[in-house]
């Protein structure tokens, strides 16, 4: 019963007492060390820059929105308010609405020849102005967008 008893001694307890693990159970070596960070570089910078990436589009697809919304805004406001004649000196501009923070509106309205829709020379007006609408956002364009005001 002895000897049966004797063969039954883990494995790990054999290893251990004939040193088969020697130099083994100091902890993770240097190279190890620089393995493991190598592949977690691998994979943590491209998810990171997928991160930035996406981070940034959706930024500007956000200000884009705010300022064609706001182009729109203003056009249809300029198509509402009563046609200011060109010819009249010291006519007046168009009134503009209020744009968010760090947004600026610029409204440019323009009287074109009815023929071929070119710019009709200063103090003349047929009736029909281009308007050109941009918005920018912290000082750089955003968008612009252009209609026609006619007098009615």
């Amino acid at each position: 019963m002895l000897g049966l008893r004797n063969s039954l001694v883990p494995p790990f307890k054999v290893a251990k007492d004939f040193n088969l693990f020697r130099g083994r159970e100091k902890g993770v070596t240097l190279i190890e060390a620089l393995i493991a960070l190598a592949l977690l570089s691998i994979i943590a910078i491209p998810f990171l820059g997928g991160l930035a990436t996406a981070s940034k589009a959706s930024f500007i697809a956000d200000e884009r929105g705010t300022a064609l919304s706001q182009a729109q805004s203003q056009l249809e406001y300029v198509k509402s308010q009563s046609y200011i004649n060109h010819t009249d000196p010291g006519h007046g501009d168009y009134e503009l609405i209020v744009a968010p923070a760090a947004y600026s509106i610029e409204v440019i309205a323009v009287p074109i020849d009815l023929d071929t829709g070119q710019p009709l020379p200063s103090g003349q007006d047929d009736g029909v102005q281009k308007i050109t609408v941009t918005i920018r956002h912290q000082g750089e364009k955003v968008i612009t967008l252009e209609g026609y005001k006619v007098s009615r």
